[in-house]
């Protein structure tokens, strides 16, 4: 099972010390520190998941150590092991210094491991729902319930028969790569205009492989700097950087045993990509400002709706991580190229949209239908889910009749991206790819009025990624001379 967690065990007596560490070595890393000044250290300098510490030292009381931990390192679960039964002791650890358990000697080895390795579940789990500083001796049963619950509504929700086709759709060959993925450990990478369902074809390859009992995790790469993404990823130490007030996990840590969805992962920075093949090679991660490696077992799936095989002839992406990312790769096909899903898609939009809007009557009329499937939809589903909302908001009576698009001006049709330059002309694929890509960003600021973060919202990117795109492309002012806003 390999490194299970970090442990701290504090206590004066070195053959204590030593004798716990015996114990627990093969399981988890230990750390030892003989009095608390030193334990404070390791916990300045290190991410702990549990810390184990004797109630009866020279210099302070392990209850008084604790709860000095809990105010400052409050994710760290406690525990408090003692040769006495101080009935004062035990309640004054519960109520003040939060203690999960407390162990008395002697202790046996097997309970003792069982119980460490509750802590270092309960510890992840607090991470994973986001539970952190909730105080953790009245909670472990009900998080643990919470996060089994919340899993197996999940992977109803995202199983692959959930995914809206039908019989002629090209989505039957993408669900049915999907589904041979799923039954391997393998890297996939989904590749994709925006808004056409990455994630969702990720979420079901996770609960659709024997991973689904552990976490899903998501991390868009294109929405921050290489600092915080590192951060947010392999976690970092308080004071590790500007702006890091306290410790925290990273989601590779967090997804242990399970998968990680890095989308957008065509917007990070080469800098950024050493280091995040450097984690898919070795299996192992560094928090910020942390002294020891930690190792992970994580599935990776990444996403982009960049040509990554053309940016890595620019030179723009590592051609090794390619194919780290790369070993399993699958495509999702654009809205326009699946008319024949569009109304079953629109129906379950619908649903959804009388549902949240509490309008159980609203329904199309016909011409609506045959609107949608001749539109081209350069948002994909996305696109069409807002046009769904936006249609509801304005209906007067509960047909939704089609009215002009949001994507045209002043009611006419927007052109087809399709019909516009190289698109139709001579040219490679990659030419072709990035003209339609260039022509619908182009649509979207006239649209928008060059309003970066609608415009962002519209495709699918964040504003860094956005930004990129716009520089890549040179389009830096809108119609009107003005920079974007």
């Amino acid at each position: 099972m390999g490194i299970q967690g970090t442990i701290l065990v504090v206590d004066d007596e070195i053959r204590s010390q030593e004798a716990l560490r015996r114990v627990l070595n093969q399981d988890f890393e230990v750390l030892c520190a003989g009095n608390t000044a030193d334990a404070e250290k390791l916990l300045e300098g290190e991410i702990v998941h549990a810390v184990i510490c004797d109630q009866r030292m020279p210099q302070e009381s392990g209850v008084s150590f604790l709860k000095r931990v809990r105010e400052l390192w409050p994710d760290p679960v406690r525990m408090i092991i003692s040769g006495y039964s101080d009935s004062e002791d035990i309640i004054a650890g519960l109520n003040e210094a939060g203690i999960y358990q407390y162990i008395t000697k002697p202790w046996q080895p097997d309970r003792l491991i069982d119980i460490v390795r509750e802590a270092v579940q309960l510890y992840r789990l607090q991470k994973e729902t986001e539970t952190a500083g909730v105080d953790v001796k009245a909670t472990p049963e009900h998080i643990k319930k919470v996060v089994s619950v919340k899993r197996g509504a999940a992977k109803k929700l995202y199983d692959f028969d959930r995914i809206v086709h039908s019989a002629a759709s090209p989505m039957r060959h993408v669900i049915e790569l999907g589904r041979r993925a799923a039954d391997y450990d393998i890297s996939v990478l989904i590749t994709g205009e925006s808004g056409t369902g990455k994630e969702l074809l990720a979420r079901a390859i996770h609960y659709g492989s024997a991973r689904a009992s552990k976490a899903f995790v998501v991390e868009n790469c294109g929405a921050l700097p290489d600092e915080l993404l590192e951060s947010e990823l392999f976690g970092c130490k308080k004071g590790a950087f500007t702006g890091a007030y306290q410790d925290r996990i990273g989601l590779f840590e967090v997804a242990d045993g399970g998968t990680i969805f890095l989308d957008e992962i065509g917007e990070t920075s080469p800098a950024f990509q050493v280091k995040l093949l450097r984690v898919l090679q070795e299996g192992e991660i560094r928090p910020l400002g942390a002294q020891r490696v930690r190792k992970v077992d994580v599935r990776v799936v990444a996403a982009t709706n960049r040509d990554l095989e053309a940016e890595v002839e620019a030179g723009r992406f590592r051609r090794d991580l390619y194919y780290r990312l790369a070993a399993f790769p699958v495509h999702m096909p654009s809205l326009r190229e699946r008319p024949m899903d569009i109304p079953l898609i629109a129906e379950g939009v619908l649903a959804a949209v009388k549902s949240s809007f509490n309008r159980p009557h609203l329904r199309f009329a016909p011409p609506a239908l045959e609107e949608f499937s001749r539109y081209h939809w350069p948002g994909n589903v996305r696109e069409l889910q807002n046009e769904i909302q936006r249609m509801a908001v304005l209906a007067d009576a509960d047909e939704l009749r089609c009215p002009p698009f949001a994507g045209r001006r002043n009611g006419r049709r927007a052109a087809p991206a399709m019909a516009n330059g190289k698109l139709n002309g001579s040219g490679s694929l990659k030419d072709r790819v990035e003209d339609l890509e260039k022509t619908i960003i182009v649509h979207c600021l006239e649209k928008y009025d060059g309003n970066i973060s609608r415009v962002a919202s519209e495709l699918g990117l964040s504003r860094v990624g956005l930004r990129n795109k716009l520089s890549r492309y040179d389009l830096k002012k809108n119609g009107k001379g003005h920079a974007f806003s």
